[in-house]
């Protein structure tokens, strides 16, 4: 009978084998967050807010009252009132109405020009794809045609005017005048300008920036904007509303995986991020909460193809306009599409739960093109680790991987809320001694040691 003779090459390979086994059961390598909360917890660093800033001069006729019509029609309305049976507000009421029907009998061009400075922003979401500053979003939120760019001038440019007109009017006929004839006027002024006036842009210019979060220890929670150029773009819908910018940083950025490029299934799950403009822009909110982005969650509600016949992800998530370009990732925090449009109600209005994302297939041909390997970086790991003992309540490995986080990048979102958290969890005594790094580790040197006890017992017994 052959006797074993152990090798100590064989049980090295077995401890190491059984360490990596027990350093898989801590859940490291593996990007399984189970709840929203998990998910927005590792996404949410990575999205960010895409502003392009259009600025231009806007020159426009001046235009002056025709002072004899006017008494003329003042006239009229004083013959009318021979009884004095007619107040002032329904004699303001005449004046308005007679304004709006007969615009160009009351308002006269001059050859002076009005030079109105206007700037007019779009805004969107997307995400960091690299650590070093490297953008997802849509093309639609950084290309946007010259028609649609000349008619949010005027239409600014004609705001600003006519409320000016508006306000001197009032100034000089010494009334404050009711919503609905505020409304008659805006109508009376937009029918003089459209048919009368002459609007002509002079000196536009476009602006890219990249909004987000940037903690400092000090100051608490902030953000940095930060101008951002385009390294490839597709065209917006009908065209893959893709684009890919570049922001510079001397910081390893927090990252979002993208997923691989197969299609989801229809009812999988799904977690999308965002700035949507009604909660961007609403009043009632602080400005520096502007930067946290909305959680929305719903599933795959089919599969379709765009008109120019490449896969389109449906979903019923809610979205709204400021949402086209944020992440749209699954159960494991991964990419899968970018939110792109909705679906159009008969009143004009977005229809709930009716959108769409272009898959990260379409993504990964602009990366390609660009030469671009999406990358989630030291910065972004250590996070996930420290995110991991904390929520284990192993706080010192926690605070451990906080602090090392902190040497990337000094200014990760929420980093100086969890080093606090830990710290005075430490000092009250709550939490685990030791982090599963720490078992691990324990295990395999326990198993080595076995590995190499046995070796070396069989080589100094007599005989073998």
């Amino acid at each position: 009978m052959v006797p074993f003779r152990p090798d100590f090459r064989f049980f090295f390979a077995l401890a190491l084998t059984l360490l990596m086994v027990a350093h898989r059961s801590t859940g490291y390598g593996q990007r399984t967050p189970a709840s929203g909360v998990e998910n927005y917890t590792l996404n949410r660093p990575g999205v960010v807010m895409v502003r392009t800033e259009y600025s231009a001069n806007v020159y426009v006729n001046s235009m002056k009252m025709d002072n004899k019509a006017f008494n003329a029609l003042l006239d009229s309305i004083q013959k009318l009132d021979h009884g004095g049976g007619v107040s002032a507000e329904q004699k303001l009421d005449i004046v308005l109405r007679e304004m709006n029907l007969r615009p160009g009998r009351f308002f006269q061009t001059t050859f002076d020009y009005i030079k109105q400075a206007e700037q007019i922003t779009a805004t969107g979401s997307g995400f960091f794809i690299t650590d070093n500053g490297y953008v997802a979003t849509n093309c639609h939120l950084i290309e946007r045609d010259d028609a649609f760019i000349r008619r949010q001038f005027i239409l600014s440019a004609f705001q600003q005017i006519t409320d000016a007109s508006i306000s001197a009017l009032e100034t000089s006929w010494a009334t404050r005048f009711t919503e609905q004839q505020r409304s008659l006027l805006y109508n009376t002024y937009a029918s003089v300008y459209s048919r009368l006036f002459s609007m002509i842009l002079y000196d536009l210019k476009k602006n890219i920036y990249v909004v987000y979060r940037s903690d400092t220890e000090d100051n608490g929670p902030g953000s940095e904007k930060k101008p951002a150029r385009v390294i490839v773009k597709g065209q917006p819908m009908p065209g893959k509303d893709i684009a890919i910018l570049k922001i510079e940083t001397n910081r390893e950025m927090p990252v979002l995986s993208i997923a691989d490029a197969r299609l989801p299934k229809v009812g999988e799950p799904l977690f999308v991020y965002g700035y949507p403009g009604p909660v961007t822009n609403n009043d009632f909110l602080s400005v520096e909460s502007a930067i946290e982005p909305t959680l929305t969650t719903g599933i795959v509600s089919a599969l379709k193809k765009s008109v120019g016949g490449w896969p389109l992800i449906q979903m019923d998530a809610n979205i709204n306009h400021g949402s086209s370009g944020g992440p749209v990732c699954n159960e494991k925090g991964d990419v899968i599409g970018l939110t792109t449009f909705g679906s159009i109600e008969n009143t004009g209005g977005l229809a709930a739960g009716l959108n769409f994302a272009v898959p990260v297939a379409i993504l990964s041909e602009y990366l390609d093109t660009a030469g671009i390997t999406p990358r989630r970086g030291r910065a972004t790991e250590m996070f996930a680790r420290a995110t991991a003992f904390y929520d284990g309540q192993h706080y010192r490995a926690a605070l451990k991987e906080f602090e090392a986080l902190r040497q990337l990048n000094n200014s990760y979102p929420g980093l100086y809320t969890y080093i606090s958290d830990c710290r005075d969890n430490i000092k009250k005594g709550k939490g685990k001694g030791s982090g599963p790094v720490e078992h691990v580790l324990l295990i395999g040197c326990l198993l080595l040691f076995l590995a190499g006890g046995i070796t070396l017992l069989y080589l100094v017994l007599p005989g073998k």
